[in-house]
């Protein structure tokens, strides 16, 4: 275990750099006036040690609770709130394809340290995936008020297998449908009788390929009823997500 995880500290020491050194434990500042690209100079590969919990209901589905200390999920709002994406308050969802901002392209390195850094016997995401650059090029940055959910939904097949998804603020709870398929030429169908419900706290990350991907649809339904924790309804409050994809190379256009 440990030659292999010294293997790993290599290669992503080659794909993103060293990682800190004892120069730089000084304290990070996350204020609006900060520079919000250099968080990923903190974290040093040696001691992380992600949490990985597979939902073994949804073959592909992986969720890692602690994913974002409350630091990492600080810097990662404030680098949003940066983009001025949200300032007018007409919209809720910024789109990005191609060149995502560095903020993003750090946030995919932490994705692939923490698969790398992970002790499951099976791998959050296969290696074929995990390895290919760059890891995403599409971002999505969604911001739900109370009461906002989104609908059921399998993502568009313009987009390749793999898709990472951090959620930040708010708790909530996002359902799996497994889908059924009579032909090619038909759109998957909900099956009700296989509802997986997976609780997302503030810094986790979800992880979908293989058949989480394709044939499971998610959602969150935000009806009395469907967000629940312990048998009580969740308090609904403002959550904002990121999502990380990776264009098909005959749709990308960058």
């Amino acid at each position: 275990m440990a030659a292999m995880a010294e293997g790993q500290r290599r290669a992503l020491a080659e794909a993103f750099g060293a990682s800190s050194s004892s120069d730089d434990d000084g304290e990070v500042g996350y204020g609006d006036g900060d520079d919000h690209r250099t968080l990923g100079r903190e974290r040093k590969l040696t001691e992380m040690i992600p949490v990985w919990e597979s939902i073994c209901e949804v073959n592909g589905l992986w969720l890692c609770r602690e994913f974002l200390s409350e630091n990492e999920q600080h810097w990662l709002l404030s680098s949003i709130r940066q983009e001025g994406w949200f300032n007018g308050g007409s919209f809720n969802q910024a789109m990005r394809f191609g060149e995502i901002p560095e903020w993003a392209k750090e946030l995919a390195g932490f994705v692939r340290e923490a698969v790398c850094f992970s002790t499951v016997e099976d791998q959050p995401l296969p290696s074929d995936l995990l390895w290919r650059e760059p890891l995403f090029d599409q971002l999505i940055v969604n911001v739900y008020e109370p009461g906002e959910g989104i609908c059921a939904h399998v993502d568009l097949m313009r987009f390749d297998d793999g898709i990472a998804i951090v959620s930040l603020e708010s708790t909530c709870v996002m359902h799996f449908t497994r889908s059924k398929e009579e032909s090619d030429n038909k759109e998957l169908e909900e099956d009700p009788s296989q509802r997986v419900p997976v609780l997302l706290t503030p810094g986790s990350l979800v992880l979908m390929s293989g058949e989480a991907r394709y044939l499971w649809k998610h959602e969150i339904n935000r009806k009395p009823g469907f967000q629940l924790q312990g048998g009580k309804e969740i308090q609904q409050e403002r959550r904002t997500s990121v999502t990380l994809r990776k264009l098909r190379p005959q749709h990308n256009s960058g």
